[in-house]
């Protein structure tokens, strides 16, 4: 989630509705402009115990915090503790219970991507060695429960710790034992962006199949191949979901805004500390009749904030958020990119990915959208057949998409290298998951303390 890594200099209230606009007209860019951004979260364990470590215990969070500041890391404080960390290769921030998040820096192409990528997993593992901890890569804790985990000291969590309950049964699952990766994409125009939020909207089940990684609850399989992803269907019914308005005739800018506004509140950050909004309405603060700030009308950084706070599969800033996959492995970190840059990145790939999708209905999205948690690959699409029969031509126009960028390494290789772990999993037909699963039912004799020596980094 959005840390805030400073005070804007430059803070202006907002004052009519082209104000409320601008961030997603400024993210218009040419071509030659558009970046990656790759975000990746990971589980930070206790090598002797597996316990999930507290902020402020020795060798803990903090203390991880402050050791990777001997890399060029410079603190980021929200009163006396420190909760990121800023740098040249982008954020490292902290999630609800002290998953590890690296927002990594915008980049031309995807080499320097999986760069930035290995150094970053260099650092934590060599602070790690010193402090005794771990990484697990995994859509979801495999074996804790909520009440085992630690809560990390930021202002803004309390405050949705407490909301949570009150909107849905598992958004406190979604905040405490959960880890994704996702990227961030831009784009040239409204229309640009509106056929690229389409076809990663109604590609997002795909994306979720491929990156399946979250079988166990609490040491046990829990049904689904992406529980993670059915985490989401049942956290907050105003602020997730498939967003059917961004295939009507029209959609753009302006109804987004209005999806956005309709967003409840969560909170409002004043003077270094979180004020909570949760539930209030942004149109009310618009007018100065914020019950939590009464008389106060809304800066731009606050509109920024609120807008970090709605979740669908794909949302919109001054750029694009691809957010449907689970976390995983160092090689899936550089794929997720990849696959979404191929396809959307290259106009011949995403007409060709608009066409494979483009016919499909509100209603048969939606249903493949909640069979893919449970059925990942062998869920049938609005065509008939199997999103793995479907994935093998998806990524063929990602990596015709990624040959076409020439984006070229040292060695002379282009991008499309780094869909290869996705080719495996169409070719065999297996997700992560279900090879989890295969190794939980074989040789770890339903013991899923295994995974720790096999799924770390």
């Amino acid at each position: 989630m959005t840390t805030r890594t400073g005070t804007a200099i430059i803070d202006p209230t907002i004052e009519t509705r082209d104000d409320l606009l601008a961030p997603f007209i400024k993210g218009e860019k040419p071509a030659e402009r558009w970046r990656i951004g790759t975000e990746h979260e990971k589980f930070v364990y206790r090598r002797a115990d597996h316990r999930a470590p507290s902020y402020d215990e020795p060798g803990g969070i903090r203390d991880l915090l402050l050791e990777l500041t001997q890399f060029g890391w410079e603190p980021v404080m929200e009163g006396d503790n420190v909760i990121a960390l800023a740098g040249p290769d982008g954020n490292v921030s902290l999630e609800p219970a002290g998953q590890f998040e690296l927002s990594g820096a915008p980049l031309e192409h995807l080499h320097q991507t999986c760069a930035e990528t290995g150094r970053h997993l260099e650092q934590v593992k060599t602070v790690g060695e010193k402090l005794g901890l771990g990484f697990l890569g995994l859509g979801m804790w495999p074996d804790k429960s909520r009440a085992e985990l630690p809560i990390m000291p930021k202002g803004r969590y309390a405050i949705m710790l407490r909301h949570m309950p009150r909107v849905g049964n598992l958004g406190l699952d979604m905040m405490l034992r959960t880890c994704t990766i996702q990227v961030n994409l831009d784009y040239a125009s409204e229309a640009d962006m509106a056929k690229k939020f389409r076809v990663g909207l109604a590609l997002q089940p795909l994306a979720t199949a491929l990156f399946a990684n979250s079988p166990f609850t609490e040491g046990k399989p829990n049904g689904y191949l992406s529980y993670r992803s059915h985490i989401w269907s049942d956290t907050d019914p105003a602020r997730t979901g498939m967003l059917p308005f961004v295939f009507e005739d029209g959609f753009g800018y302006e109804r987004y805004l209005d999806y956005a506004l309709d967003v409840p509140m969560y909170f409002v950050y004043r003077d270094g500390k979180y004020i909570d909004a949760a539930g209030q309405s942004f149109r009310d603060f618009l007018k100065g009749e914020l019950p939590a700030l009464p008389g106060e009308k809304p800066r731009a950084t606050d509109w920024t904030d609120h807008l970090s706070t709605a979740f669908p599969e794909v949302r919109l800033k001054s750029f694009l958020e691809m957010r449907g996959a689970d976390g995983g492995r160092w090689s899936k970190i550089c794929a997720l990119p990849a696959f979404w840059v191929g396809l959307l990145y290259d106009s011949q790939a995403l007409d060709a990915a608009w066409d494979e999708v483009k016919h499909w209905s509100l209603e048969e999205r939606q249903r493949l959208r909640d069979e893919v948690p449970k059925l990942a690959l062998n869920a049938v699409t609005p065509s008939g057949e199997t999103l793995r029969e479907l994935g093998g031509r998806i990524l063929d126009i990602a990596a015709a998409g990624l040959g076409a960028r020439n984006r070229l390494n040292a060695a002379g290789d282009n991008e499309s290298g780094f869909l290869d772990p996705l080719r495996d999993i169409v070719a065999r037909g297996t997700t992560p998951a279900e090879l989890l699963l295969a190794r939980y039912h074989g040789e770890w004799g339903g013991d899923v303390r295994h995974i720790y020596e096999e799924l770390s980094f």
